[in-house]
């Protein structure tokens, strides 16, 4: 088992910046991808930025030049850097570790989630 603890959400106002942490424990040999999803009210959870072992990097199109994802390996922990943000960015952030076993198995651990709002 893998568990994720996630800080850093807040209130902020629009063109603010946050930074979200996620620090994994447990079982966290072979992690392969790790990253942050959100849900807003009413919305699916979508996908925002993972970093893929190796350092592959996926950002959703919406925060491309806003938010920066990285990786501290020594410590297993992620960062979300969020700049310049918007109030569609407000949703509950979720931290997501990801162990691939094959091509069509993999088991996704989530965090319990961090609000982000941010206000106009």
């Amino acid at each position: 088992q893998v568990q994720l603890v996630e800080s850093g959400g807040g209130l902020v106002q629009a063109g603010g910046s946050l930074r979200l942490i996620c620090a994994p424990s447990g079982s966290i040999f072979s992690i392969n991808a790790m990253g942050w999803y959100r849900q807003a009210p009413g919305k699916q959870r979508e996908l925002v930025a993972t970093i893929i072992s190796g350092g592959k990097i996926n950002y959703a199109d919406s925060v491309k030049g806003r938010f920066t994802i990285s990786r501290d390996s020594a410590k297993n922990t992620v960062y979300l850097q969020m700049n310049s943000l918007k109030p569609e960015d407000t949703a509950v952030y979720y931290c997501n570790a990801r162990k691939i076993y094959s091509d069509s198995a993999s088991v996704d651990y989530w965090g319990q989630g961090t609000q982000v709002t941010v206000s106009s």
